[in-house]
C-alpha cells in the first residue's frame, strides 16, 4: 500500500470546509511540484482519507510527516476534530500514533470494500467520507464531552495540572484520557497546539520574537528548537517555502 499523506493545508492545491459532524473539516488535495514533499505539520488530528480506490487513516503525528507521492495525485480527506477520531473508529488514538493504516485493518474487509466503492463513484469525494463519518457517529454515539475542554485548556497554555484542576481529573487521568484520544499525553498536545499558534502567527508577519511570546514559549531560541524538533527545519524555512501555510488544529 503506499504511504498516503495528511494534508498540507494550503489553496490552491489544497481546499477544506467544513463538515456537518460537529468540529470535522472535508478537505481535497491535489499534489503539485511546488508542495510534493513539503512536510505536514503534526496537528493532534485523525484524517480518514481517500486516495486512488483505497481508504486509509493517519493517526496522530508526534512530529512533520515527509510524503513521497507523485505530482498529480489526488486526496480527499475528512479530519476529525482533536480527540472525536477514536470514537468514529473504535480503536484508540495511540495504536495510530505516527501510522498510516488501511481503513480495512481496523474495519471488517467487505464493509471496507462497499464504502470504498462508494467514495469511488462520488463526484463530491470529500462528501462521501463525510458520510461515512456521519453513519458511524450515529451508531458510535458522541465522543467523551471532556475531551473538547482539554484541548482547548491545553491550546490556551494552562499547565498540566491546571488543565487538570480545570477539567476535574488527577494528572494520571488526564494522561491516560489524552493518550486513547489524541495519541499522546497532554503535555506533547500542548506543544503540538503551541506550535501551530506560533506557525499561525509567524504566517502573518510577526516578527520571530514576537511570535514566540505570543505563543507562549519561553524565548525565540526556545521556539527555534521547538519547531526543529517538530517540524524538521527551521519557522524560515517552513514559512519560505510554503509549508507553513497551516491551520489551528480542527479549524
Amino acid at each position: 500500500m503506499d504511504r498516503t499523506t495528511r494534508h498540507p493545508d494550503r489553496a490552491p492545491a489544497y481546499r477544506e470546509r467544513p463538515s456537518r459532524l460537529a468540529g470535522a473539516v472535508l478537505w481535497t488535495r491535489t499534489v503539485t511540484g511546488r508542495d510534493r514533499a513539503a512536510p505536514v505539520l503534526p496537528d493532534g488530528c485523525i484524517d480518514l482519507i481517500w486516495r486512488a480506490g483505497v481508504l486509509v487513516v493517519a493517526g496522530p503525528d508526534t512530529t512533520a510527516f515527509r510524503p513521497d507521492v507523485p505530482i498529480g495525485t489526488t486526496y480527499a480527506g475528512i479530519r476529525f476534530f482533536p480527540g472525536s477520531g477514536p470514537t468514529l473508529l473504535g480503536v484508540p488514538a495511540d495504536e495510530l500514533r505516527d501510522r498510516r493504516v488501511g481503513l480495512d485493518e481496523l474495519w471488517p474487509s467487505r464493509t471496507v470494500r462497499t464504502l470504498t466503492g462508494r467514495v469511488d463513484d462520488a463526484a463530491d469525494r470529500a462528501g462521501a467520507l463525510e458520510s461515512i463519518a456521519l453513519d458511524r457517529a450515529a451508531e458510535a454515539g458522541p465522543p467523551d464531552p471532556l475531551l473538547p475542554r482539554i484541548v482547548a485548556a491545553m491550546d490556551s497554555g494552562i499547565s498540566v495540572a491546571a488543565t487538570a484542576e480545570r477539567t476535574g481529573l488527577n494528572t494520571r487521568l488526564l494522561y491516560r484520557r489524552s493518550l486513547a484520544a489524541f495519541g499522546y499525553g497532554p503535555k506533547t498536545l500542548a506543544r503540538i497546539l503551541r506550535l501551530r499558534r506560533a506557525v499561525a502567527m509567524a504566517r502573518t508577519g510577526m516578527s520571530a520574537a514576537d511570535t514566540a511570546a505570543d505563543a507562549g514559549f519561553a524565548d525565540q531560541a526556545h521556539l527555534s528548537r521547538e519547531v526543529r524538533e517538530l517540524a524538521g527545519m527551521s519557522l524560515g524555512q517552513l514559512l519560505a517555502d510554503g509549508s507553513g501555510d497551516t491551520q489551528p488544529s480542527g479549524a
